[in-house]
């Protein structure tokens, strides 16, 4: 009997024991972040234009599921061609933590937004009222001379006593410009002016091989406060990053005006947008494509960049050929391009 009850108690332990070992392969992160295909989602749900027109169609925001890597998922990903294990140093600056990432992705999915906006009502015709305030630093390369002066946050006002409004000006500051030469910056930092000397320098050699010097600043954005009429309001949730800025605007612009450029369509893509209306390059684009066809779209707009070895656009008709999609991929570089595209569509 007392023999019995020291089994049971054992298998207990055992059991106790395959539990814990089993969490703890779950709950162990690795230095990865996982993906897959998410879904197409409809911005009609998302976007409200006041008094805006309605539509036949639907434009929609193609997603990708990411989450820090377990063994699990580890694993997974080496069963499809659509599922990635991307190393963390491509995601996260020089101590980050993971909330800090998802934070910066939704910053960086609120001045989508604001672009978006900006583009939609000037093609529709409306008035847009902008207060420039400069050119906010999110992150300094370490390696580089900016990382001993400049410090996350910072808002860049002047550069060589030149006001700064936008990238486009700071940019433009910076032609010419070779490494070692020095330039006087205004920045605000935590309320208060102050004025520093930054020496230009060359990126690191595994983040840009030309040699080309730069600040040395990362994701710098546009500061500005926008007032829009009429009011539009836009209900992201979770959803980070710049990647939807085309499709953001697609769908406030055709709120605005009265035509219904969708046709009855259901149309999704991927990009970022800046102000200009230019469209950017954007990661996972096969996966957005995977869930777009399983979503059935029948327009899918791709950046066509110059960026990478391929573009986003070459990427996405490689995804599309293997996977046999039914849905027509579009080679898009600027919002007009979109317009266009749309306007002469015959379903």
């Amino acid at each position: 009997m007392e023999s019995k009850k020291k089994r049971g108690i054992s298998r207990s332990w055992i059991a106790v024991i395959l539990i814990i070992a089993l969490l703890a392969v779950y709950q162990i992160p690795l230095p990865y972040y996982y993906s897959q295909p998410g879904e197409a989602v409809a911005l009609a749900d998302m976007i409200e234009v006041t008094e805006g027109y309605g539509e036949e169609g639907q434009f929609y925001l193609t997603t990708v599921r990411q989450r820090r890597a377990n063994l699990p998922l580890y694993m997974w990903a080496q069963m499809s061609d659509y599922r990635e294990l991307l190393h963390e140093e491509l995601f996260l600056r020089s101590g980050e933590t993971d909330e800090e990432y998802f934070h910066r992705q939704t910053m960086l999915m609120t001045d989508s937004q604001e672009a978006a906006k900006i583009v939609a009502y000037r093609e529709a015709g409306h008035e847009v009222n902008i207060d420039y305030q400069g050119v906010r630093v999110t992150e300094v390369i370490d390696e580089m001379d900016a990382a001993n002066h400049l410090e996350g946050g910072d808002l860049i006002q002047q550069i060589n006593g030149q006001r700064i409004n936008t990238l486009d000006d700071l940019h433009g500051n910076l032609d010419g410009k070779e490494a070692g030469d020095e330039v006087e910056l205004l920045v605000v930092r935590e309320n208060e002016e102050i004025e520093v000397t930054v020496k230009m320098d060359t990126f690191p050699s595994d983040m840009d091989d030309t040699e080309r010097a730069g600040l040395g600043i990362m994701y710098p954005v546009t500061e500005r406060e926008v007032t829009f009429e009429p009011e539009t309001n836009i209900e992201a949730g979770a959803i980070g990053g710049p990647s939807a800025g085309l499709m953001f605007s697609l769908e406030i612009y055709n709120q605005l005006t009265e035509g219904d450029i969708t046709k009855g369509l259901n149309i999704a893509g991927s990009g970022s947008i800046d102000e200009d209306g230019n469209i950017g390059r954007i990661g996972g684009i096969k996966q957005k494509v995977v869930a777009a066809e399983n979503s059935g779209i029948d327009v899918f707009f791709a950046p066509d960049d110059d960026l990478g070895e391929i573009s986003n656009y070459e990427e996405a008709m490689e995804a599309a050929e293997d996977i046999n999609a039914e849905m027509e991929v579009v080679a898009v570089e600027t919002f007009d391009d979109a317009i266009t595209f749309l306007e002469s569509y015959e379903p």
